[in-house]
C-alpha cells in the first residue's frame, strides 16, 4: 500500500508542478522549442486527454464527474486488493493511473477557483474561449468549481512532411506527428495502461496466487 500511494503522491507533486510552473509563466498558446522534436507548448484543454473535446458546459460537468468516480474506484480497487499482497506488476500500473486521474481531475476541480484567467465556455458562441496575458494563481477565480481547464504543455513534433500531391485525400496537405499536446497526468494514465496490458498474466495474481478480477 505505502508503494502505491508514495508513486501516485509522487507522480502527482510533479504534475501539479509544471502545471503551475506553465500556467503563470506562459502565455496561452505560448510555444518554447527546447528540441526539433520537443516543445512546450501551453494550452488549456476543457476536455478528455490529449486535447480531445467533449460538448459544452453540460459535457464538462459529466467529464469531471466521469473522473471522480473514475478515482473513487481506483482507491477502492487498490484498497482492497493491496491488503491480499497484490504484485508490482499490478501495483504500480494502477498507481500510475491514480496519480494520472488525480492530477487532471485537480485542473477540472479548482483551476478555475484558483487562477483569475483561464479558458471559458461562452454560451453565445458556443465555443470555448481563450485570454490573453499570463494568469496569476491569486484565487480571484475565472470559472466555477467543476469548470476549470486542465493545462497542457508537452508536445512531441517527431516527425513532419508534406504529402505528395498524387496521395488520394490528403495530397498536398502538411502533415505532422504526433500534434496533441498533453500533461504528466496524461502521460501517467497511458504507460500505467500500457503496463497494464503488457505485463497483464503476471498483474492480476498477487503473490499468494489469488486471480485478481476485474
Amino acid at each position: 500500500m505505502k508503494k502505491v500511494w508514495s508513486i501516485t503522491l509522487l507522480v502527482l507533486i510533479i504534475d501539479q508542478l509544471s502545471k503551475f510552473y506553465i500556467k503563470t509563466n506562459f502565455e496561452l498558446y505560448e510555444s518554447v522549442k527546447v528540441f526539433d522534436w520537443f516543445h512546450l507548448a501551453f494550452v488549456e484543454n476543457p476536455g478528455m486527454a490529449y486535447g480531445f473535446e467533449f460538448g459544452g458546459q453540460f459535457g464538462k460537468y459529466l467529464l469531471t464527474i466521469l473522473r471522480v468516480v473514475l478515482i473513487g474506484l481506483i482507491i477502492w480497487f487498490v484498497t482492497k486488493w493491496m491488503f491480499r499482497k497484490a504484485n508490482n506488476y499490478f501495483a504500480i500500473p494502477l498507481a500510475l493511473i491514480l496519480a494520472g486521474a488525480l492530477g487532471n481531475v485537480i485542473d477540472c476541480l479548482f483551476y478555475g477557483i484558483i487562477f483569475d484567467q483561464g479558458t471559458t465556455y461562452n454560451e453565445e458562441m458556443k465555443a470555448w474561449m481563450g485570454y490573453h496575458g499570463l494568469a496569476t494563481a491569486d484565487f480571484s477565480g475565472y470559472a466555477s468549481f467543476m469548470q476549470g481547464c486542465v493545462v497542457d504543455m508537452l508536445y512531441f513534433p517527431l516527425v513532419e512532411f508534406d504529402w505528395p500531391t498524387w496521395v488520394p485525400f490528403v495530397g498536398g496537405t502538411h502533415y505532422k506527428f504526433f500534434q496533441p499536446v498533453f500533461n504528466i497526468a496524461d502521460s501517467a494514465i497511458t504507460v500505467g495502461g500500457i503496463l497494464l496490458f503488457l505485463f497483464r498474466k503476471k498483474a492480476f495474481i498477487t503473490k499468494t496466487g489469488e486471480h485478481i478480477h476485474l
